[in-house]
Formats: structure tokens, C-alpha cells, sequence
């Protein structure tokens, strides 16, 4: 799938304008076979206007307190999924780490795919069937249009589908008194 981002921001004159407009590729990460990450756009803090629509800055994939993420996520189908290439532990560690740095802190080791973090998800199902399964099994299936606030809650995404399942994500930091912020 091409993702297409067009970015507006402000000329010297504070007229709107076009800052850029350009094809997105996917992070790929090793440790998640055929899963993408569009990372789009973010921040670590919030956004100043007028601005020239330059990307602000930002360090880890998940926000501070202030911060925010924008981006689309890919999760392939349970059933007909490829077998898992060797790869060395080491290298698709720091693969992941270079792609969506701090993405693994909040990862749950014990129980593959869970995890919790301080921040607020916004999450819109784009195509495919997704399942969201929080503690004890809780589990909700989402189709095309549903959407999801996710409070900082304990959870894992599977895609039962046969075909990949794509999901729009909004992020904004949050404070958690369950997950210490790491930023």
C-alpha cells in the first residue's frame, strides 16, 4: 500500500502553503515479520503555529506527556503467515530499536504481543478484521470504520483475517501512575 503524506505549513508571510507531499515507506522491523509501521509524523511536545511544516522533533515511538504520533499500522493475517526467517537476536533487537526506538520497553516478555503504555491511543480500523484482546482474554473484533480510544490499558492486536489488516493510530502522552514514563 503507497501512503501518501501532504504536510501544510505557513510561508515568512503567514500564508498557508504546501511544506511537502511525498510517499511514506513502511518501517519493517525483523522481530515482526510482514508487520508495517508508518510512522508519519509526531512530536515530543506541542505544536507552535505559524510553522514552516517541518517535521518537529521526536526521539522514541511512543510520546511524552505533550507529545504525539501519527501513524498507520499493518498487521498480517494469523492464518498462511510465512515462516519466520532466522535472524540473530541481537541484530533484530537492535533493528526494532532503530526503527521504533523504546517500542520494546513496554513490551510484555512473558506474554508475547502484550503491553501497556502512558499515552492515550486513538485507533480507526482502515480495512481488514482486527481483534483487541485485554486482560484475562477480553476481547472486542473490529471491522472497516470502528474505532477505539485506548486508555493506557493492557493489550495485545491480532489479525485473524486471511488478508493484512491496516489501522490508522493517533498517540498523545499521558500520565500513568501504573507505567513509568521512560521519556
Amino acid at each position: 500500500m503507497a501512503v501518501r503524506r501532504v504536510v501544510t505549513g505557513h510561508d515568512g508571510s503567514g500564508k498557508s502553503v504546501f511544506a511537502s507531499d511525498e510517499t511514506v515507506e513502511p518501517d519493517r522491523p525483523l522481530l515482526m515479520p510482514a508487520a508495517e509501521f508508518y510512522q508519519l509524523w509526531g512530536g515530543d511536545s506541542a505544536p507552535q503555529f505559524p510553522d514552516d511544516g517541518s517535521q518537529p522533533q521526536w526521539r522514541t515511538y511512543f510520546p511524552p506527556v505533550g507529545g504525539f504520533r501519527f501513524g498507520m499500522l499493518t498487521l498480517p493475517p494469523a492464518t498462511g503467515a510465512k515462516e519466520q526467517e532466522m535472524f540473530n537476536l541481537d541484530e533484530a533487537v537492535a533493528d526494532i530499536e532503530g526503527k521504533l526506538p523504546g517500542l520494546l520497553r513496554y513490551m510484555d516478555p512473558s506474554d508475547p504481543g502484550m503491553h501497556a503504555t502512558d499515552t492515550i491511543d486513538f485507533e480507526v480500523v482502515l480495512e481488514g478484521t482486527v481483534v483487541l484482546e485485554l486482560d484475562d482474554g477480553a476481547q472486542v473484533t473490529l471491522n472497516p470504520g470502528d474505532t477505539v480510544v485506548q486508555n493506557g490499558t493492557r493489550h495485545r492486536w491480532h489479525n485473524p483475517g486471511d488478508t493484512p489488516a491496516r489501522m490508522a493510530i493517533f498517540i498523545c502522552g499521558a500520565n500513568h501512575a501504573k507505567v513509568p514514563a521512560a521519556h
